[in-house]
């Protein structure tokens, strides 16, 4: 627990997301410099989290916390490494942006990373922070996570498109029929409702996608890579994937602040060699740091020392 309380210590003197290995790095910056020596300690200190936080595959009012790491070589299939409970399923929240972007280029309703744009309307029904983007374009869409543009994308969809999009991926549960007796699966099922997926799940969904195995155009493929969020991590490893960030509900449905969860799933790319990963964490206590933010930076700074020895 020391390693918890350390982390919250650092948040506090910091704007920006951190964790507690580099919170300690930091600390120990003078005795530190040797970056052999770091990437020793980030080991430990992985090793160390993973064996003392419970990991429980019960209900998300037992539950405590959670944290998955699945790292998969892309042409193999082959895991590379992998920690913590990955089989319970949640809901993707934003992460989901990765399959509708396919979907959108593949139906022709998206065109480009930066075409088309849509205006924000009134009858949206915007939440207040993405009242902000008046106009967005695709990659805006994805980088800045905005919601509405995902829903008037589902919408010209239509329910029958989307269901068979999300069948034809094998995605998770595959079910999109949202929340009950509401009959908002096509604009809501993939925010903290009805569809559901795994880790284990998003790692097969990736490599379909890596592999051009899934039932799209090239196209698609290839528009939906470009417009993915692309991020710099060390060691010359550059990463691409979404983030989605969301919480759990309680036994009567309502969502709990106290339980937020984060996704970053994605692939990385180095000297010719690409692996994918998904990173799945569920906290136990509310967090003004979304936790889509968290495993993005998490994934950022352990995936190139995982890799390291790989």
């Amino acid at each position: 627990m020391h390693n918890l309380s350390f982390e919250a210590t650092c948040a506090k003197n910091r704007a920006a997301p951190v964790t507690s290995t580099l919170c300690i790095c930091e600390a120990h910056s003078g005795a530190m410099k040797d970056p052999s020596m770091k990437k020793i300690l980030l080991l430990h200190l992985l090793a160390l989290v993973s064996a003392t936080l419970p990991i429980h595959s019960v209900a998300s009012d037992e539950i405590e916390t959670l944290k998955c790491t699945i790292i998969a070589d892309a042409i193999t299939g082959n895991t590379l490494y992998e920690t913590g409970e990955c089989t319970r399923r949640v809901s993707p929240c934003s992460s989901f942006k990765l399959p509708l972007a396919i979907m959108g280029f593949d139906s022709g309703i998206l065109q480009s990373p930066k075409s088309p744009t849509w205006e924000l309307k009134p009858e949206y029904n915007p939440s207040p922070r993405d009242r902000t983007y008046k106009q967005v374009y695709p990659a805006l869409w994805q980088s800045d996570s905005v919601v509405w543009f995902s829903q008037q994308l589902t919408s010209r969809l239509g329910i029958d498109r989307f269901t068979e999009y999300v069948k034809k991926f094998e995605y998770g549960n595959q079910d999109v029929s949202g929340d009950a007796e509401k009959h908002d699966g096509l604009t809501q099922s993939w925010l903290m409702s009805s569809l559901t997926i795994s880790p284990k799940e998003k790692i097969q969904f990736l490599l379909r996608f890596v592999a051009h195995k899934l039932p799209v155009s090239e196209a698609a493929h290839d528009m939906a890579y470009a417009t993915i969020p692309q991020y710099q991590a060390a060691e010359g490893w550059v990463v691409h994937g979404k983030s989605g960030s969301g919480w759990l509900r309680d036994s009567n449905g309502k969502i709990n602040e106290n339980r937020p969860q984060g996704w970053f799933v994605g692939w990385a790319e180095k000297n010719g060699r690409q692996v994918i990963f998904a990173r799945l964490e569920i906290g136990k206590e509310k967090s003004n740091t979304p936790g889509g933010s968290k495993a993005r930076e998490g994934i950022l700074l352990e995936l190139p020392v995982l890799m390291g020895d790989k």
